[in-house]
């Protein structure tokens, strides 16, 4: 299986709440530069934070690759979403697109590949982290590429 990371693009600094911040134009341009790397990968789901800049986030790239099934909202992938629990609500063998925020994107990539969040992977705004592997199991998935826009 395939999974794919990606952190929202950059919102804005204020807003009501941290939930509520929205993209920035530069943040939409950073996601649409990120989106490109997807086209023609074998995508079966997107799945989502309900935050806006994340959902705004999905929703470009849904619309750039022409992907027809809806986003899939889910409440375990805000900032302080925890990867282990990640790991448990995914339980697929789906090529799936995960869109989501820091710290938990770092973690997650590093959980994945290493079995431990000690080391982080770097993620900045619609930085887009691909991994590989039978199942997603903590240590279990390769990192295949890390592209920033």
């Amino acid at each position: 299986m395939k999974l794919w990371i990606l952190r929202h693009g950059e919102a804005q600094a204020h807003a009501r709440t941290d939930a509520e911040r929205e993209l920035t134009e530069h943040g939409r341009a950073e996601v649409l530069r990120s989106a490109a790397h997807l086209i023609g990968q074998p995508i079966s789901a997107i799945i989502a934070s309900p935050y806006v800049r994340a959902q705004q986030t999905a929703q470009l790239v849904r619309e750039a690759l022409g992907f027809v099934p809806d986003i899939r909202t889910v409440p375990w992938l805000t900032p302080d979403g925890n990867p282990q629990q990640v790991l448990e609500k995914l339980d697929t063998d789906e090529n799936v697109l995960l869109v989501s925020h820091q710290p938990l994107v770092g973690s997650l990539t590093s959980f994945l590949q290493h079995g431990h969040q000690r080391q982080p992977l770097p993620m900045y705004t619609a930085s887009l982290a691909e991994l590989e592997g039978e199942c997603p199991l903590a240590g279990l998935m390769s990192l295949v590429s890390v592209k920033h826009p």
